[in-house]
């Protein structure tokens, strides 16, 4: 059975205590962290990656799948190129098979616009000579021949990829330990210690580590972490939800999705599904101070978000989660371990019916499991990845807006990179900090 995404229940994997002492300090056990953590201790340098409830425990284990360069945003085209590339070396030389296959990735066309769209991408993404192409609706009929439904076109890249984020993860982690990576579950990040106008490294619920560097890669988290120092990010979270069906005759080998439904192919024979119209936003303070921000995105697809008044309690921007806290009492951190949403209401029985709506000769599917997972997101769907010229030896690398485990690996290296103040190898204009312009936190 595959080990579905993890929760608080989950058993500690990395069960020791922190040491005192770091040369660099990795805060979250998600994708991000823990490729950040790895590359550092190949690197050479002490690493310590800490997280607050388990690795993957949040959207690391929640999400598609897939491994895309395809429709990615131009400034990210090369960093995914990168990540691919990174991917197969890793499959190839850690020893554990986490379903890494060359399956291919479909953006299905249902009206004339979006084909339009597609075509707009491939122009965008013409200089870096991908083999993503269009194809008409009789070369998508004959890629995906049981489907019912009758696409206009589909952009379609043959080398994108799939993988099992809640096998993949946890084996990076164990890889990376091995390469002298330290990780600490369990153990919750209250606050980032300051002496002199720069980071002199943590304060855990476990006690202070020092170090000179910091890298926050929270996850739906980072923005409560570092707003209580000061820095003041537009981050909002929004649940995404997906099922999991039961093994189930092939449709189609990769990741596909078009305006209603998006389906990838599991190692074990079942698909993950998931809805491509809606997501849900729980309103809380975060929401309300950043709805300038975030507008164009609103007003650019009014019907694809469900608004809630209030968030559960307990999660990032619910209206009780304290925004200051001491360091030596229990912090919101510690009182929700893993952000571990239900699945959106009414959403499983839709998704399996669109699924058996779009190959109808085949027997109904069934739901394996189902869950939600919390994406961090940032008001232009990109990431924020940066140091920080306030605070000296503080790194972000968080708001990847639904697009981190794929890209995980390459993000992992240039944040390591700021974090020890070597060259990133890429152009990070789009993802600095300041292009949200001066905001108090």
């Amino acid at each position: 059975m595959i080990p579905f995404p993890f929760s608080d229940q989950t058993p500690v994997a990395y069960p020791d205590p922190p040491p005192a002492t770091a040369d660099v300090v990795v805060v979250g056990g998600g994708i991000i962290g823990v490729m950040t953590g790895w590359h550092l201790a190949k690197a050479g340098l002490r690493a310590v990656v800490v997280e607050k409830g388990r690795v993957a425990g949040e959207q690391s284990s929640r999400n598609w799948g897939w491994i895309r360069v395809q429709g990615r945003h131009p400034s990210e085209i090369p960093i995914a190129i990168e990540a691919g590339h990174q991917w197969r070396e890793i499959a190839a030389t850690i020893g554990e098979d986490f379903g890494l296959r060359q399956t291919g990735v479909m953006y299905l066309a249902n009206t004339v616009a979006h084909t339009t769209a597609h075509e707009n991408w491939l122009a965008s993404a013409q200089p870096y000579d991908l083999d993503s192409r269009l194809l008409s609706t009789g070369e998508v009929a004959g890629l995906i021949p049981l489907a019912a439904t009758h696409w206009r076109s589909g952009l379609w890249t043959a080398s994108d990829m799939r993988a099992e984020p809640w096998l993949a993860v946890p084996a990076l982690a164990r890889a990376a330990v091995r390469d002298g990576l330290t990780i600490v579950e369990d153990c919750a990040v209250r606050g980032l210690d300051i002496a002199a106008g720069r980071i002199a490294g943590v304060v855990t619920e476990a006690g202070r580590i020092a170090a000179p560097a910091v890298v926050v890669a929270g996850g739906a988290w980072s923005s409560l972490l570092l707003r209580r120092h000061g820095i003041d990010i537009p981050q909002l979270s929004v649940r995404a939800t997906v099922v999991a069906t039961e093994p189930i005759e092939e449709v189609f080998a990769g990741g596909a999705v078009d305006s209603r439904l998006a389906f990838r192919r599991r190692m074990d024979g079942g698909y993950s599904i998931a809805p491509d119209f809606t997501h849900d936003m729980f309103v809380g303070r975060d929401a309300f101070r950043n709805l300038g921000q975030y507008l164009p995105q609103l007003l650019a697809d009014p019907m694809g978000t469900r608004f809630y008044p209030a968030a559960p309690r307990g999660y990032p921007d619910a209206w009780s989660t304290p925004r200051r806290w001491s360091e030596d009492a229990v912090s919101p951190f510690e009182v929700m371990r893993v952000l571990n949403p239900g699945p959106g209401r009414g959403l499983v029985s839709k998704l399996l019916k669109m699924f058996a709506q779009t190959f109808p000769t085949l027997p109904a599917p069934q739901a394996r499991a189902a869950w939600g997972g919390m994406i961090d997101s940032m008001p232009d769907v990109l990431p924020v990845v940066d140091t920080v010229a306030a605070l000296p030896g503080l790194t972000i690398a968080t708001g990847m807006s639904g697009h981190g485990f794929g890209i995980g690996p390459a993000f992992g290296r240039i944040a390591a990179a700021l974090a020890s103040g070597t060259d990133p190898g890429h152009d990070l204009s789009s993802f600095r900090l300041s292009r949200f312009g001066a905001r108090k936190g």
